[in-house]
């Protein structure tokens, strides 16, 4: 077992051992590890991953909540008061220039650990972060360490949650990266939380930075992960005129696309403008504790939606292999035999017919007919012309295999599109099912056999069975029994 293939494993008993310790009661997400790993199996048997890469670190594993915005719009006011303690800097201009993963710790006090921790954590989303991100693989480590870093703390607001607070995008020297990154986080997330800043009512101001937020969420099938917070609404007391901000801020979203979703209005209370008029303080008040309260309601509900999102990417890997790569491989494979045989066939109809013309031009046709019979006593030159002609005739046969292949997987390319990661496992597979040494006769894909279809088999029907858990845990349509913990 390779050194790559051994630090594997050991970060999967470490993700089973932390999930176990998190919910000891609840094996369900631990034993999900354990299915991830057989899935494993099947993905190496047949190329689709190599040694060092397993499924499991293509999933999320703890509910992750990202914080996205301008600076100065309050995230990190908003995220002290959700964890009850000053984790994060705050104040009107950039503070921190880093995303920020704050995760849960046992240890009373808080601690910052460098980017490097969760480039080499599988547990988190940033794992491998560095094979990604071209200007931090270039320069290694250090690199990492300018864009990432990593808090614990020891509030129990976060336990068993991963929060992403992001530096903001009004000005950044990394800006292509904390964009690209952004992305990133944006796909993996749970729940998005966006915040604008109400002390700003001109949004226009703020049109490019607007047309990136919004973008990622404008057509998304997960669009209702979105959520969109007007913070700081306090300021607009004076007035009184939080819906005409509202509108002006709906416009401004309206004319970058997006024409869904609903503003929360949020104020910190100990930052907050005094509000002189009773009335008009009760009314600002109402509608925070509402909007507060419906998005802490979203945040505690992503716990449960965690779980259901990593059986069901569980399920419907397995259930791609064998219904899609499989099918797929097994028909580029059909088509790459097929060409291979005709352009063998083409390759030495014309060698024989080249040869042909060239004894008959030479008239040495006299060296066909003596040439079995100085083969079989020996003869030297007899034997020099049987290896040439069999090493070109294997040559000839192994570039076509090759050739054909290669232009299969063009095609495939141009199928596929900009989605890399999947023409990656296409590629490797195909080329380990064309390798040299495989037979053509062999109809399967390479590793594809009973052995593997019985393992991809045995994973959906343990997801059906984690899937029938989780129902029994958090639904109860008889209303006798049951419990309501959190997953």
């Amino acid at each position: 077992m390779s050194h790559s293939s051994t630090q594997i494993n050991k970060y999967l008993k470490s993700l089973q051992k932390h999930l176990s310790d998190e919910h000891p009661d609840n094996p369900t997400l631990a034993n999900a590890v354990k299915s991830f790993r057989k899935m494993d199996y099947v993905g190496h048997s047949m190329g689709l991953i190599n040694k060092d890469e397993s499924y499991a670190t293509c999933v999320t594993w703890w509910p992750m909540i990202a914080v996205l915005g301008t600076f100065s719009a309050g995230k990190s006011t908003y995220i002290n008061s959700y964890l009850d303690m000053p984790l994060q800097r705050t104040g009107n201009q950039a503070v921190d220039d880093k995303f920020t993963v704050i995760c849960y710790s046992r240890h009373n006090e808080a601690k910052i650990l460098p980017g490097i921790a969760l480039d080499a954590d599988p547990r988190f989303p940033f794992f491998q972060i560095s094979r990604s991100i071209e200007e931090i693989s270039e320069t290694g480590q250090e690199r990492i360490d300018a864009y990432l870093q990593l808090k614990t703390c020891p509030s129990e607001k976060i336990r068993g949650k991963i929060l992403i607070d992001s530096p903001g995008f009004d000005a950044d020297d990394q800006r292509a990266s904390t964009l690209r990154l952004t992305q990133h986080i944006i796909n993996l997330s749970d729940l998005v939380l966006v915040f604008f800043d109400a002390r700003h009512p001109e949004p226009k101001a703020m049109q490019d930075t607007l047309a990136y937020l919004v973008s990622a969420s404008v057509n998304r099938a997960d669009a209702n992960k979105f959520l969109y917070i007007l913070n700081q609404i306090d300021v607009t007391a004076q007035e009184d005129n939080p819906e005409e901000v509202v509108s002006a801020w709906q416009r401004s979203l309206a004319e970058v696309g997006l024409v869904t979703g609903r503003f929360y209005r949020i104020y910190n209370p100990s930052a907050a403008v005094p509000i002189a008029n009773p009335s008009i303080r009760e009314r600002f008040e109402k509608k925070r504790a509402e909007d507060m309260a419906a998005i802490d309601a979203r945040m505690r509900q992503i716990e449960v939606e965690r779980s259901y999102r990593i059986v069901g990417k569980l399920e419907q890997t397995a259930k791609d292999i064998k219904n899609k790569v499989v099918i797929k491989l097994a028909d580029m494979l059909r088509k790459w035999k097929s060409k291979v045989l005709l352009f063998d066939s083409l390759a030495f109809s014309l060698l024989i017919v080249i040869g042909s013309i060239a004894l008959t031009v030479s008239e040495s046709w006299s060296l066909v007919k003596t040439f079995p019979a100085e083969f079989m006593q020996g003869e030297t030159s007899a034997l020099i012309i049987a290896i040439l002609l069999t090493f070109g005739a294997i040559y000839i046969h192994f570039s076509i295999r090759r050739a054909v292949a290669n232009n299969l997987l063009k095609k495939l390319g141009s199928e596929i599109g900009s989605d890399h990661e999947t023409y990656k496992q296409y590629m490797q597979a195909f080329n380990k099912s064309t390798a040299v040494y495989r037979p053509m006769f062999l109809s399967g894909p390479a590793g594809w056999n009973e052995v593997t279809e019985q393992t991809i088999d045995e994973i959906v029907n343990e997801a059906n069975d984690y899937i029938q858990a989780l129902n029994d845990q958090f639904t109860n349509p008889s209303g006798h029994g049951g419990t309501n913990s959190q997953v």
